[in-house]
């Protein structure tokens, strides 16, 4: 009989990130907890942090622009970390990258926002990956559209309550996601909610 699944609950505030250690065969789900919440994902090897999910990879690896269930999550290496097992959106970004301090400055004139870049370097800080360069993220539920011109139309998410995407781990990998900072356009339905990472491992590999 297969060991029973241990559920681990991770909390990420709005404005905030976390990171958390997934080892080879475990899954991690990303829950919209309200609706209508991106979250900034970016992903490194344990073993080697200079190979991350590199979503400029993914593109030419999946021959698409869009992510489906059971597509791969490509490094700079070009081989899948993660698996996307289940989703129950359908529409993600992998263009953009993470909203930093600039980005609030210059487009939209307000100063020391809340950023993804920022949340996404700290949580890494916490559990010992500093990157020199932090890599674009998926931006799971983000939900954009290209016009009739080729040019992006950024919507509100389609996520609802309780929505979410499952990963499995095919490397021992660190995760860190950020509930994404921006509140000035319809990225996050105009205002910035909780999400929930939970971690899946069987019991055996449980360690408290």
């Amino acid at each position: 009989m297969n060991a029973p699944v241990i559920k681990q609950a991770i909390w990420i505030p709005p404005y905030e990130g976390r990171a958390t250690l997934v080892n080879k065969g475990e899954s991690l789900c990303i829950i919209d907890v309200e609706g209508k919440q991106v979250g900034d994902f970016i992903c490194f090897n344990q073993k080697e942090p200079s190979e991350y999910v590199s979503p400029v990879h993914m593109r030419a690896s999946l021959s698409s622009i869009r992510l489906c269930e059971g597509d791969g999550l490509y490094s700079n290496r070009r081989r899948p970390l993660m698996r996307l097992m289940k989703d129950t959106v359908g529409r993600h970004d992998f263009f953009f990258p993470a909203c930093d301090e600039e980005r609030y400055r210059v487009d939209f004139g307000v100063e020391n926002h809340p950023n993804c870049h920022d949340n996404l370097t700290n949580a890494l800080a916490m559990v010992g990956i500093y990157p020199d360069h932090l890599p674009d993220p998926i931006n799971w539920f983000m939900n954009n559209e290209l016009d009739e011109h080729g040019d992006y139309v950024i919507k509100e998410p389609r996520s609802r309550p309780g929505d979410y995407v499952q990963l499995e781990a095919l490397v021992d990998v660190v995760v860190a996601v950020a509930t994404c900072s921006q509140d000035l356009a319809p990225v996050n339905g105009w205002k910035v909610t909780p999400l929930k990472l939970q971690r899946m491992f069987k019991e055996r590999e449980f360690h408290g």
